[in-house]
């Protein structure tokens, strides 16, 4: 039986039918060519989006202006006859699971990367600064008649390459979104001042490709509420998306916010499902074409109550996709216990950001599928040992299974999940809890044998004879090495409630664990004061992130002291050493939160009994999610 009845029936966006109402939002990827044509790596990226079961993609954004548009290094084009073969290679491949694929035409405008114009001014509706605070050049009324021609050419060389339709990309700040924006469109021509001419270039755009391209389905993405003050707000968002329709736009994407609202684009985990749904109802209201909307969905059984409700026509998904490509497969046959969700943890936005392709925490498969994407099925008869059973031990049981080794993984508390069980106890955490779940399922459907409450030996892993060996035994918080005559304790004494302390806290840390663990005390009612040597707390973490635990801990009152180093714990507090000497910060306990390091003890054993065994996650150094699932899969597809 159906458990998703509305999710699972087809849709219809004009004339073209999609088998679901599950559609892939646009996410850059970082995988095509420089010359924008689709590689082989981004091909299968999308193939097992598509077998997977979503009913319609929609891809990366797709540069119109191979000059001044360029908004990755590596990034899908449509801007010459060259890229159609190769753009026909990724959409038949897609056609062949029934899956529907349109293209998001961008142009990044004043939001591009500068060090892909050779050091040229970026363009813009206005000169004004951009989000990271760099001046644009304005464009001329020519240049932008121009830019309107180069959208037109997109889509001719989309359809050519056997897209479905396109999207055009009228959000998040990026240029058709400045042109529609009263914060960023200050011009004097008639694409400018008044809201219909700020609305003349998006509608050209879309009554031009609808007019080269008859019958070909075109999507506008916009940004229902841009959320600044002196922005678009939702009642001049639905006035847009009737202007879209009336434009001849065949379905409105409705999505939110600009760069300079940064955390409403690109929701950490903190933000919950639906949070913003009032923007995609009142669009629905206003228009007659179907309704696309990114809601925060991670489950489908929010997706189905969305559709029941009447949010929207499909439901969008986009990281939720990148955890779980199997997530619209899983939900029809009735399984949704094992779909791995988002946990919001915004690695993927992050290893973009560093130039990188995207990757996945929960999915070390995302962005590797050419490579890695294929498990091969070659152990059968043959047996293997996982010890410990965190993210990396998981993952790397669930992959030897899936090579056809008889797996048996040891973990030496009574539940699985590791550091997960430590890292879903701070506030808004819960997804951390779905996804050890959900990896813990995986394992009961792929027969693994789970040993909890089992310390494990090498002379435990021996009686079994593998032929294969994972440690992925964990690590112990690091302890600084500073005089210590007061009230200590590490973070997971308090993450796991070992602990509780109350009255006034130190946390010495400054990176996710600390912060995290200021949070989670916090909540409890604790006067906080966080303690970091650098000179910014959340090195290494999302900016989003890292913004939305900085406003809690504010919110709560928690204090936060950068350029501290400590250098003493007494009873009556600590001591640190700051640029202009050492001050005295009283408290009743001291959190120790720096990070985590190898157990010696632990693994050392092993590897002389075992030196060919593999070690993974914080057996090898303090790790993210993100390297622990990675090392799981990896070394066990070599194991």
């Amino acid at each position: 039986m159906n458990q998703y009845p509305k999710l699972f029936s087809p849709g219809k966006i004009a004339h073209l039918s999609i088998k679901n109402r599950v559609v892939m939002t646009a996410m850059g990827v970082c995988l095509s060519g420089v010359d924008g044509q689709a590689t082989p790596e981004i091909i299968k990226y999308y193939e097992a989006r598509a077998k997977g079961g979503v009913g319609l993609i929609i891809t990366e954004i797709t540069r119109i202006d191979d000059d001044m548009g360029k908004g990755m290094p590596h990034q899908l084009g449509a801007t010459n006859m060259a890229q159609i073969e190769p753009l026909q290679q990724l959409t038949d491949t897609i056609h062949a699971y029934g899956t529907k694929i349109f293209l998001q035409l961008q142009h990044p405008g004043k939001e591009g990367m500068a060090a892909l114009t050779g050091g040229r001014p970026l363009l813009a509706p206005s000169a004004i600064p951009n989000s990271k605070g760099m001046m644009p050049r304005e464009l001329t009324t020519e240049e932008v008649q121009g830019l309107v021609k180069k959208f037109i050419t997109g889509a001719v060389i989309a359809r050519a390459g056997g897209a479905d339709g396109v999207e055009i990309h009228a959000a998040h700040g990026y240029l058709v979104n400045q042109f529609l924006s009263p914060r960023h469109n200050k011009r004097t021509d008639q694409y400018g001042g008044s809201f219909e001419n700020r609305l003349r270039f998006a509608i050209e755009i879309v009554s031009g490709i609808k007019a080269a391209c008859p019958g070909f389905p075109v999507s506008v993405r916009i940004s229902a509420d841009e959320f600044m003050p002196d922005g678009n707000n939702l009642e001049a968002g639905v006035k847009i998306a009737q202007a879209m329709e009336a434009a001849g736009a065949d379905v409105i994407n409705v999505s939110n916010g600009l760069h300079e609202s940064g955390v409403t684009i690109m929701e950490p985990y903190a933000y919950p499902e639906g949070w913003k749904k009032h923007l995609a109802i009142a669009v629905k209201a206003a228009v007659k074409v179907p309704v696309i909307a990114v809601n925060t969905i991670k489950t489908p059984e929010f997706a189905e109550s969305l559709l029941e409700e009447g949010v929207s026509d499909f439901i969008g998904a986009g990281r939720s996709l990148l955890a779980d490509p199997e997530w619209p497969a899983k939900a029809k046959a009735g399984k949704p216990e094992l779909i791995r969700n988002c946990v919001g943890c915004m690695q993927c936005f992050s290893e973009l950001g560093a130039g990188r392709h995207i990757s996945c925490a929960a999915n070390p498969r995302t962005g590797r599928e050419l490579y890695f994407g294929n498990v091969p099925a070659d152990a059968a008869g043959k047996r293997a040992v996982v010890v410990g059973g965190g993210p990396g031990g998981m993952e790397a049981a669930a992959t030897l299974a899936r090579r056809g080794y008889a797996v048996t993984l040891f973990e030496k508390a009574n539940t699985l999940g590791g550091v997960l069980n430590i890292a879903d106890k701070p506030p808004h955490k819960g997804l951390i809890t779905r996804l050890r779940d959900a990896m813990a399922a995986e394992l009961r459907e792929l027969g693994v044998a789970v040993k909890l409450g089992v310390c494990a030996t090498p002379d435990t892993v021996r009686f079994l004879k593998p032929d294969a060996l994972i440690l992925a035994c964990g690590a112990k918080p690091l302890i600084p090495a500073v005089p210590c005559d007061g009230n200590t304790c590490s973070f997971a004494d308090i993450l796991t409630g070992k602990v509780t302390p109350t009255g006034r806290v130190a946390v010495i840390g400054g990176g996710m664990v600390g912060l995290e663990t200021a949070e989670y005390l916090a909540d409890k009612g604790c006067a906080v004061t966080v303690v970091e040597m650098q000179d910014a707390v959340g090195a290494g973490i999302y900016a989003s992130v890292v913004f939305t635990l900085k406003k809690f801990l504010a919110e709560h009152g928690a204090a936060i002291l950068t350029g501290h180093r400590l250098t003493a714990v007494t009873p009556e507090g600590i001591t640190a050493e700051t640029a202009e000497g050492s001050v005295q910060i009283p408290c009743d306990m001291t959190v120790f939160a720096i990070g985590s390091k190898p157990d010696a003890d632990v693994i050392e054993p092993f590897l002389e009994a075992f030196p060919e065994a593999a070690v993974v996650g914080d057996a090898v150094a303090g790790r993210r999610m993100m390297e622990a699932t990675a090392e799981g899969y990896l070394r066990s597809l070599r194991a």
